[in-house]
């Protein structure tokens, strides 16, 4: 049972982060764009893989904690990891967060802003793999 939970939580955070990764590429676009046709289009787009990404989210989540609670997996860098995926939990509500501003019209931040938001993910991701297949500690 503990490879199959193993491998979904896989799937679903690889899933996850795919989403997390074109959202803000979705940001860049929004704070360069100046036709209201255009940004319509690209919220709605925002708006659909937000919802889909937190419905992946969920998943990867609860299938981490079933790892973690009902295999007894422990260690210091199983601390780091879990740091780090309240890191990653965090930078999505910060996507939500954003988009809601974009939808208010209200976005302050340039697109030079979001291509640099855009590598946290990427950060996070390389950070969790190497913790989960090295045990550094």
């Amino acid at each position: 049972m503990y490879l199959w939970i193993k491998a979904f939580h896989i799937i679903f955070i690889a899933s996850w982060f795919a989403g997390l990764f074109y959202l803000p590429r979705i940001y860049v676009n929004l704070a360069q764009e100046t036709n209201s046709a255009a940004t319509t289009r690209l919220l709605g787009m925002a708006r659909r893989l937000y919802r889909f990404t937190t419905m992946l989210a969920i998943p990867a989540v609860l299938l981490g904690v079933w790892l973690w609670m009902g295999f007894g997996i422990k260690g210091g860098w199983l601390h780091a990891k879990l740091a780090l995926v309240v890191l990653a939990i965090g930078y999505h509500h910060a996507c939500g967060s954003i988009l809601k501003k974009f939808e208010a019209g209200v976005n302050k931040r340039s697109h030079t802003w979001f291509r640099w938001f855009n590598e946290v993910p990427v950060v996070l991701l390389a950070l969790i793999v190497i913790l989960v297949v090295v045990k550094p500690f």
